[in-house]
């Protein structure tokens, strides 16, 4: 038994609590087997299916490994899962107290080339939209944007006003996403060097972003940024 019981932590959150407590404090060490559901459940005084929520969550954040017939162990190394979450560009300008400002540079539809086409597992045949814009902060170039929409699987895309509204803002409020990727890089701006007015050898920071819908592609976009962007992620 141990002396770490806050009153009576009866709910599944208070009992992960005390867990993630134990893992920290090392009561229970890196590799090793804690106790049985059953076990958890007599000491905590709750149903054993508390005990197994709470143990779930603890799992599902990389921080025991749950394995029928062997037992659950704390993770040697706990695993941390990422979640893609799309950033709206407007906001982190603002969120540094900069002006943003959005300007659209082409709108066309065109068949995608072939890297697009192979990411997204399409034919080649499909319509897509094809967008370019530059997002600035203080009037200043923040982003280039070389985005490539499925309009398959987002007709709507093709109505919406793009001269005002960025993809970016219109895709996260207007299509929701299962899931998606992201790559990131550091590469000669390129092509990108023109709207972000740096040296076409100048390195960059580029992200590839690529959203689904179960099944079907919505948008592959690349994104590159000015050379003295520095990207911050919160663990």
């Amino acid at each position: 038994m141990h002396g770490d019981l806050p009153g009576s932590p009866t709910t599944w959150q208070a009992i992960r609590d005390v867990m993630m407590r134990r893992i920290r404090t090392r009561a229970y060490t890196p590799g090793s087997l804690i106790p049985n559901e059953a076990e958890l459940a007599a000491e905590f005084g709750c149903a054993r299916a508390t005990v197994n929520r709470a143990l779930q969550d603890l799992a599902a954040s990389g921080f025991l490994d749950r394995r029928r017939k062997a037992g659950t162990r704390v993770m040697e190394a706990p695993r941390r899962k990422a979640t893609l979450d799309i950033p709206l560009i407007r906001n982190e300008v603002e969120a540094r107290g900069q002006d943003y400002e959005y300007r659209p540079l082409l709108r066309e539809i065109a068949p995608p080339p072939g890297p697009v086409a192979a990411r997204l597992h399409l034919s080649g045949g499909e319509t897509m939209l094809h967008v370019q814009s530059l997002h600035l902060a203080d009037g200043a170039p923040h982003m280039f944007e070389d985005r490539w929409i499925v309009v398959d699987t987002v007709p709507a895309i093709t109505g919406a006003d793009l001269t005002r509204l960025s993809p970016n803002e219109w895709l996260v409020r207007e299509s929701p996403y299962t899931h998606g990727t992201m790559e990131f890089q550091a590469v000669a701006a390129g092509a990108a060097a023109g709207p972000l007015a740096c040296a076409p050898t100048a390195p960059v920071l580029s992200i590839l972003r690529i959203t689904w819908m179960h099944e079907a592609a919505i948008t592959h976009v690349q994104e590159y940024f000015t050379p003295a962007f520095r990207l911050g992620l919160e663990l």
